[in-house]
């Protein structure tokens, strides 16, 4: 590939490769400052004896890579705020309540009971302190819309992120982590003391600038759906797209669409350029439409909230305003790597944000295979080239974006080459006609007629994705799928692109063994889940979920009929993440044998039968018994307590448990409990 022989190509790999070192081994930061001081002093040595002799070493090479990686791990290092120690989280401990002064900085999509925010922590206990967390404040609470920039203070408890508590789900607090977002707080507005003065910083204003469009799009009559899907589409906010309207998108692999990225951020540059051209064409005009362009892509990106996407978008184009204004061609791999690079220097954790992730893999599979799909068919007439353009884009950045979609999302939109079809003519009229639509909104009320144009054409694009994601047969989901399947998926994309690019016998046959690569590992993952035996006891909320695993067949036990949410939330993922399936579903059953353990299963009848001394001890629909008496004569390894359990149930048997030294597991406290079996 020509891009890997770009040396700002292979420098960023090596920076991206210390990046991902740093933050799985987490080194000291002051040790990697001074084993890159070294290296530096170093590499300078070589140079000066490289340039003398007029030949460039081996070693120098080798230097400056090494030199790249650990500027990678530093880089991560000094984002970590962990080893600040001013941040909240090497001050606070859990169980213990503090004085929180905080600053609102972006909201949320609520939940189902709390609206949530992102705050900045400025003080603890009255020290100066720093750090963002997460404020999840109770809706029944608020009387009052709390605006970013709001300060507040709050007295309670700060919470860790908890581990997901059923096996294979989604890590809601790693992700909230890879954010620098550490802790949470839960509250009622009863608990806060809000300041009347707000503080006014970027954030604020941001805020106060899509409010203010939100508000006279409001006045003009638009409705409220519509509304949420512009305000998406425009301004990068999804918090009040309505769940169904984002389900659909996500079956048509339409959700791009919603997430502010390339398409939108080129439209505005070339919008901006047209209203530009009456400058004159001088060094100096050129210069000040060159400074108006960046400025007006980064207002739109700090308006946006700087989200991953957004901000890829932005910088990509910068580096092309730049080369645009300098006369230089420029070669957009290397603008791709070069803002890629940037972003990663100044903010490290986009590198694990799923969003940019897609997006650089997408637009790099656009720019590399798009070439090859016009060499394979190029029609004469217009018409068909406009569609095989659309095709060929839209196939491009699926195969591009195919694997980590399934291993992220384990579903695949077959239909996603229709929905682009569709959709990509609309959008760009309604991309123009909505930037031009909130310009006018930011000053005042939208006339109702040209509102009525932009919410009929959302509304028309909303149907279209609806008719498209109806079609449920062509939507594939719960596709297991691992990060070794992943990796082995992209070696076989690569090898056959390179060999359909240039064709010769070694390139098939290394397209042929990638292949190979890919069953084995595909294979080899079946055998292994074939030799595993588990035994779990699930965290499902208000009932009993109890499962067998043999290989891929599962056997779930449960009192109650299956729910579709439970199903979804616990079930599912385990399924997907062990390449199982259902076999049976039984009745829970008193006595249960797994691995030479006995298991008594006690519900709410507090049937414990004599001469059963069983090795755990599972507890369910709060039954009524005398633990310390059940502990002194039958002696289990382990008490296990659903959270089918009342919560003063589970608390009394842990207390019971402690004073008899037994070891007591809570699924409601620490998760699902787990026993294993490898044969």
């Amino acid at each position: 590939m020509k891009v890997l022989k770009f040396p700002l190509a292979r420098i960023c790999i090596w920076f991206i490769l210390g990046l991902l070192a740093s933050y799985y081994l987490s080194p000291s930061p002051f040790f990697v400052l001074i084993l890159l001081g070294g290296l530096l002093i170093f590499f300078g040595i070589s140079y000066y004896f490289s340039k003398k002799n007029l030949e460039q070493k081996r070693y120098f090479g080798i230097l400056t890579y090494s030199i790249f990686f650990l500027i990678g791990v530093s880089t991560q290092s000094l984002h970590n705020k962990r080893f600040s120690e001013n941040h909240y989280v090497n001050k606070f401990k859990t169980e213990k309540n503090y004085f929180v002064g905080a600053t609102l900085i972006e909201k949320l999509k609520s939940s189902d009971f709390n609206e949530r925010y992102v705050a900045e922590i400025t003080s603890l206990d009255s020290l100066k302190t720093k750090g963002k967390i997460l404020f999840n404040i109770k809706k029944d609470s608020l009387n009052q819309k709390l605006e970013i920039g709001s300060k507040m203070l709050y007295y309670g408890e700060i919470y860790s992120h908890r581990k997901p508590h059923n096996p294979n789900q989604f890590d809601y607090g790693k992700y909230l982590e890879n954010k620098s977002i550490y802790g949470q707080i839960y509250a009622d507005a009863s608990d806060l003391k809000v300041n009347s003065h707000l503080d006014k910083n970027v954030w604020y204003y941001a805020s106060a600038f899509r409010n203010r469009i939100i508000s006279n799009l409001e006045k003009s009559g638009f409705a409220k759906d519509e509304l949420n899907v512009v305000i998406a589409l425009i301004l990068g906010q999804q918090q009040d797209v309505s769940p169904e309207i984002l389900k659909d998108y996500q079956l048509a692999g339409a959700v791009h669409i919603l997430s502010v990225s390339g398409l939108h951020v080129g439209c505005i540059m070339i919008a901006i350029g047209f209203l530009l051209k009456p400058l004159p064409k001088t060094k100096f005009g050129e210069l000040l439409k060159l400074f108006i362009i960046i400025a007006f892509l980064w207002l739109f990106a700090l308006v946006a909230g700087f989200s991953p996407a957004v901000t890829r978008s932005v910088v990509m184009f910068t580096f092309i305003a730049i080369g645009e204004y300098s006369n230089r061609k420029t070669n957009i791999f290397h603008t791709l790597i070069a803002s890629m690079f940037f972003i990663l220097l100044f903010e490290p954790s986009f590198i694990f944000d799923v969003g940019f992730q897609l997006s650089y893999c997408a637009l790099f599979f656009i720019v590399w295979l798009k070439p090859i799909f016009d060499k394979i068919w190029m029609p004469e007439n217009k018409i068909l080239k406009y569609i095989w353009g659309i095709l060929s884009v839209s196939f491009a950045a699926q195969i591009g974006a195919f694997p980590l979609s399934v291993y992220y999302f384990h579903q695949f939109p077959g239909l996603f080459f229709v929905t682009n079809l569709m959709v990509l003519p609309l959008l760009g009229v309604i991309l123009a006609l909505g930037v031009f639509v909130m310009i006018w909104a930011f000053f005042t009320t939208v006339p109702v007629f040209l509102a009525k144009i932009l919410e009929y054409s959302i509304w028309f694009l909303n149907k279209i994705i609806n008719w498209v994601a109806s079609f449920e047969s062509f939507i594939f989901q719960d596709i297991s799928f691992n990060w070794q399947m992943l990796v082995t998926c992209y070696l076989v994309i690569f090898a056959f692109a390179i060999w359909i690019l240039k064709p010769d016998f070694k390139k098939l046959a290394l397209a042929l063994v990638t292949l190979i690569i890919f069953q084995i590992t595909y294979f080899g993952t079946e055998y292994l889940n074939q030799k595993q035996e588990e035994f779990i006891v699930f965290n499902a909320k208000r009932s009993t979920l109890i499962s067998e695993r043999k290989g891929e067949n599962i056997v779930l036990y449960t009192r109650d009929s299956l729910t579709e949410a439970t199903m979804n939330f616990a079930v599912k993922p385990y399924l997907v993440g062990n390449f199982a399936s259902i076999s049976k579903i039984k009745k829970v059953s008193n006595l249960n044998y797994f691995d030479k353990n006995k298991i008594l299963i006690v519900d709410s009848l507090s049937v414990f039968p004599k001469n059963v001394n069983p090795d755990i001890l599972v507890l369910t629909q709060s039954p009524k018994l005398n633990l310390e008496r059940i502990l002194q004569f039958s002696k289990p390894k382990m008490i296990v307590a659903d959270a089918s359990n009342y919560k003063t149930y589970a608390i009394r048997w842990k207390e019971t448990c402690e004073k008899e030294k037994i070891p007591f597991h809570s699924t409601v406290e620490k998760g699902f409990y787990k026993l294993s079996k490898e044969n």
